[in-house]
């Protein structure tokens, strides 16, 4: 098998690992489960296909023959993970699973403190032509 083969299998599996690992990462880490839901179904998608994209082509130049099996995987994987992925938030939103972002409450904090402050900007010039009469 020529080198430059080997090389591209090597950057497609290689690829593919640091998907998956990043997926299952965002899996276990992320903090509720709508982006818990995002983490394995973008990263590891990416990942799984790109080390199936390295093995069907080790193996189609290994056997001198288009690798049909490994290509059906791939395309099954693409087009089912995304559609369960769509499935499951859409049960999880009628079932009313909440978010529990941390950051949320902060951004909810600052923007009421934002039209708290555009509050007494638009009555000061109200106040200040009371007493101007």
């Amino acid at each position: 098998m020529p080198f430059w083969i080997e090389v591209i299998v090597s950057l497609f599996l290689l690829l593919g690992a640091f998907f998956a690992l990043v997926g299952s990462i965002g899996l276990a880490k992320l903090p509720d489960f709508f982006r818990r839901l995002h983490g394995p179904t973008k990263a590891t998608t990416l990942g799984v296909g790109g080390m199936i994209l390295g093995s069907m082509l080790y193996f189609t130049f290994l056997n001198n023959e288009l690798q049909f099996q490994e290509l059906l995987i791939t395309l099954f994987l693409f087009i089912t993970a995304p559609a369960s992925a769509h499935i499951v938030a859409k049960a999880a939103l009628h079932l009313k699973i909440q978010h529990k972002a941390k950051h949320t409450e902060t951004q909810d904090d600052a923007n009421a403190g934002k039209k708290k402050a555009k509050a007494k900007a638009i009555e000061k010039p109200e106040s200040n032509a009371e007493s101007a009469e």
